[in-house]
Order: structure tokens, then sequence, then C-alpha cells
């Protein structure tokens, strides 16, 4: 029987992409029966349920599947309800880490649901496919498949590791994915036991042969695409394989494309290290997942890692000056109350990262936290993504502070837009993290009512911070206005100008003379074909303590996306 089978991802946002379910379909089409038609839909969250079930009701698809996470479980199930409601003849299955460590459960709370695919899903789906093209394989023969049959449900063993050289790659066509985030898998996974994530199920590290590797790579990289997240979830737990890729990633660098690794820092050799060192600025940005440095946490999380180590490695990498550094913690942890995340929060930020992540437990199905929440008191919502609400060591109220301290650590350090402004604000409390549990409680007061503040209105309040915190008077709080200036024309030359921000009137002539000044080409590059006019439009000239700094948005830091800042004093009174 020929079938029309749709397999539909929703994703976060638009620029995302889904590996899992193009993995499917190139696997299925390769390996399996070629009579059926795979056709992938993408759709994300924040597009109306209504419209998604239009999408895919129109395509009167004989059966549809759809790739379940934390993030999308709930709207798939509302469609879910829906399509099988005006399509009954319909075969629906799902699959991904939201349900296949639940699938009875599944099963029996929403009866729309005809098959549950679990665990590792290219060989399951195959035969799965396979068994409805009037071969002898049945139901009860596929391993990784659950369903219904009179009236219970049958859940066979899971499906045995496949040879991962074996699955295709997914990117035949650059085009199709333009403007997007793609995502990439070498190796499948994990040496560590961590008992919040899913990873630490599957101890069998398994190995993309490399050949095929560099060529995959290759296509990226002939391709400009923008950004590869590898999914690799200890990239570096291999060190040739590691040093392999970065090795001909170096080698082949077109300039632009990016790389995104998840590491263990503590793991990096020597030999790694050196390599790292002579990358493009921008080619490679490395995920370190620190978590916790209490030592009884780490223990009961069952997180080998040192932490010396990673200041030590992450200090190093700093120095290179061409590596963003993304470092995670997560609250909510055993053993970590508000005193110790406080603890952990000041070290990792003393690290200096790029981006600090600030998490918060997700209380998984089939990671081992789920079954020890009873026993360290972790209570977690009850709806995705299962956030912690409390545990024995931690209050919802603290909770509720360190998701103040966790919006305004995005806003004020993560976007990196008012670096100078925060770390000059750091002196002057007695720790980062009761600078940002003040300044988070100052924020939400302004917040009342769910107010989303303006980028302009950001600054604004951060400078309403100072005044409340510190009272400076007279010129000291002249260098402040100064310097959150300087921060919020160091990102975009806006044209909407802050209150507190000086009046640049009285300036106005030796500013003229600047850019009208020929010497000034001698500084500023790229910008020989444009007139003085335009050169002053698509740059900024500010004044600060009595000198002049033009901002060039042409030429920006790699990593901090910053403008090139040029101290352009001596032109202002050269004829």
């Amino acid at each position: 029987m020929k079938m029309k089978v749709l397999l539909v991802a929703m994703n976060a946002k638009y620029i995302h992409s889904n590996l899992a379910v193009y993995s499917l379909k190139a696997y299925a089409e390769q390996y399996g029966n070629m009579q059926h038609e795979i056709i992938i839909k993408e759709y994300t969250i924040n597009q109306y349920v209504e419209e998604i079930l239009a999408d895919i009701y129109k395509e009167q698809a004989d059966m549809v599947g759809f790739s379940c996470y934390i993030w999308n479980i709930e709207h798939i199930i509302q469609i879910i309800r829906d399509l099988k409601a005006i399509q009954e003849d319909l075969k629906i299955f799902v699959g991904g880490p939201e349900v296949s460590y639940r699938s009875s459960q599944i099963l029996k709370m929403y009866p729309p649901i005809d098959y549950v695919l679990c665990g590792e899903g290219e060989e399951t789906f195959k035969q799965f496919l396979d068994s409805f093209s009037g071969e002898s394989l049945k139901r009860n023969d596929i391993h990784g498949l659950a369903y219904r049959e009179d009236n219970e449900i049958k859940i066979n063993p899971l499906m045995q590791p496949i040879d991962l050289s074996k699955i295709p790659f997914v990117y035949q066509n650059g085009k199709d994915f333009q403007h997007r985030i793609l995502y990439y898998e070498t190796s499948r996974g994990c040496p560590y036991c961590c008992s919040y994530c899913l990873s630490s199920i599957d101890k069998r590290i398994r190995f993309r042969d490399l050949r095929l590797v560099k060529e995959e790579l290759q296509f990226f990289l002939d391709h400009n695409v923008a950004q590869v997240k590898f999914v690799d979830r200890t990239f570096n737990c291999n060190p040739a394989h590691a040093m392999e890729i970065w090795k001909y990633i170096q080698k082949n660098d077109n300039g632009s494309t990016n790389f995104h690794f998840e590491i263990a820092a503590d793991l990096l050799t020597e030999e790694e290290l050196e390599l790292l060192s002579k990358m493009r600025p921008g080619l490679v940005q490395l995920e370190i997942g620190v978590q916790s440095v209490n030592k009884k946490t780490l223990e009961a999380i069952h997180r080998r890692t040192d932490i010396q180590k990673i200041e030590q490695i992450t200090g190093k990498i700093k120095k290179y000056h061409n590596i963003h550094q993304h470092l995670d913690l997560i609250a909510g942890l055993p053993y970590e109350n508000y005193e110790s995340f406080q603890n952990s929060f000041n070290q990792v930020y003393g690290m200096k990262p790029d981006q600090l992540q600030l998490g918060f437990l997700k209380v998984l199905y089939g990671a081992g936290i789920c079954e020890e929440s009873e026993k360290y008191g972790v209570v977690h919502s009850s709806r995705p993504p299962y956030e912690v609400l409390k545990t024995r060591w931690l209050t919802y109220d603290e909770i509720l502070a360190l998701k103040e301290v966790e919006s305004v650590v995005e806003i004020y350090y993560n976007s990196m837009q008012f670096t100078h402004t925060i770390e000059a604000l750091e002196n002057h409390f007695v720790s980062p993290f009761v600078m940002y549990q003040k300044l988070g409680a100052f924020y939400q007061k302004a917040s009342k009512g769910g107010t989303k503040h303006s980028r302009v209105r950001r600054y604004v309040l951060l400078h309403e911070f100072i005044q409340q915190q510190l009272h400076p008077q007279g010129e000291e709080q002249k260098q402040w206005e100064e310097l959150l200036t300087f921060d919020f024309y160091l990102r975009e030359n806006a044209k909407s100008r802050p209150n507190f921000s000086k009046d640049l009137a009285q300036y106005k002539e030796k500013i003229r003379r600047i850019y009208t000044n020929p010497k000034l080409s001698l500084k500023l590059k790229g910008y020989e074909k444009y007139s003085t006019k335009q050169i002053e439009h698509m740059t900024h000239m500010e004044v600060i303590q009595n000198r002049y700094f033009l901002f060039d948005y042409q030429n920006r830091n790699v990593l901090t996306k910053g403008a090139t800042v040029l101290d352009v004093t001596e032109y202002a009174d050269i004829p």
C-alpha cells in the first residue's frame, strides 16, 4: 500500500531546523521500501495552532508523525486532537525525547495517537513504514515501537544502536536552509552520567566516519552556512576525533561560517588549545556546562568535572580573543541552596564568559533526577518543561528571586550591550550576584504588568538604578552618563538619543571639521567610495571626557558585535 507520510517538526524559532525529521526521511528513503512518499513540514511554536492544523490537513496525508520536545508537546497534542477529529482514518505517530520514555502513558492519555516511536528512530521508522508495504514484517517485530492491540498497550524492546555512518547526509540542498541554523552530529552517546540529562542514558559512544564528516563539513563551507551547531553531547570526549574536525574547519575556513560545539573544558589537551588559539575570530564557539561548583551537588548528580581546571582553561581561551565561550549554570540541583548558588554564580561569572546562561532544572521523563526527585524533595511543574518549583534546599520565593537575576543577566550581561558600564558597576557591590540581585528586583518593579522595555528604556533604567544605588553627583554622575552613552552607541547607530546623554550641539563645529578632514581616511578604512555626508550618516561621533570618538559600524568586533571605536580628537583642530 502506497502512503503519503508527513513528518512534522515544530521548532522554537524560524531560524532553527529539526535534524531528527530530516534524518528519518533520508534513512527510510535510502534503505526502506521506496513506494511511500515522505514529506517534511516545519513550523514554529509562535505560529497559530489553527494555521498549522489547516496546513497539515491540506496535505491529505495517510499518516502524520510529530517530533516531540518539551517546548512543543502541548502545541502538538492540541493539533493531534483536532486533526484526528477531522480525519478519523488518519494514522498518527509521535517520537522524540518527550514521548520516548513514557510511551505507555502517552498512549493511555491521548487516544488519537496510534503509535509511539521510542529511542533512536531511524531504523524503527524505516521498519515501521515497511510494515505497511505488504511485507511480512509485523508490528511486534519492530523494536522501538509502542502501539495498541486488542485494547492493550504493547511496548516492544528498543532498537539496537545503529552505525552512525549509515545515516545519509540530510542537507542535500543548501538553498532550502538559507538563513537558518543547521544542526549536525558526528557522535551519539555521552561518557558522563549526569542525572538531569537524557544523554546519560546512552553511554555507548559512536562516531561517524571522519571521511564522511569532512565531506559534509565541506558542504557547509561551500554553501556559506551562517552557523552549524554540533549536537554531539560531549564533542571532545575523543580528542583525536575532535582534532581532525577542528583541523579541517581551520584549514578550509571560508571566512564566514561559525561552528558551535558543546565541550567539556577540563578535557581539552594542550594540542587542542594550541589549535584553538589559531582559529579565525568567530570560526568556533564553545558551550561549556559547569552547572555548579558545589562538590556535594556535583557528586549527587553524578557529574565528574574539575572546576579549577575549567577555570584555568576558560581563562586561557579568553586570552586568545578569538572564541566565544558560553558557560551554563543550573539552579535547583540537590544540595544547592541560595547561598551555595550565589557562590557558583560568582565563581563562574568570574571566569568572564561571553555568555552566562542561568538555567533552571528541568525534571525530564527518563532522566535519573526524575526517579530521585522525591529523595531530594524536588517539586516541579506538572506542565512542560517540568521546571523546578522548589527543593529541600531552595524555596519557591528563592526560585523567583533567581528568575529576576536570570532576567537581568540576559539583558545586561549576555546582550553585550552594557559591557563597560556593568564592568564598572560591579566594583560598587560586594559580589556580582548581589549586584544582579538588586538590579533584578529593581527591573522587576519597573516592569509591573509585564511591561516590555525598549532598548533605549533599558539604558534609562540602568541609569536610574545607578542613581538609586550610588547617588553619584557632579563629575561622577557625568562619568556614569558618558559610560552609558558609550555603551549605547557601541552596538547601534541609534537616532533616538537617551535622555541622560549630553547635547552635542556645542560640539557640532568640531565634529564637522573631523568628518571633512582628509586625514580621517588614514584611520577610517572601507569608506573610500562614500561621500563625507554618507560617512557621517553611517558612523557616529561622541564626545567623552573632552575627546572625540568615532564609532565605525562597518567594522565590528566579530565576538562582541560592537563597533570599532577610533579616537579622532587629533583631527578636530587640523585645517
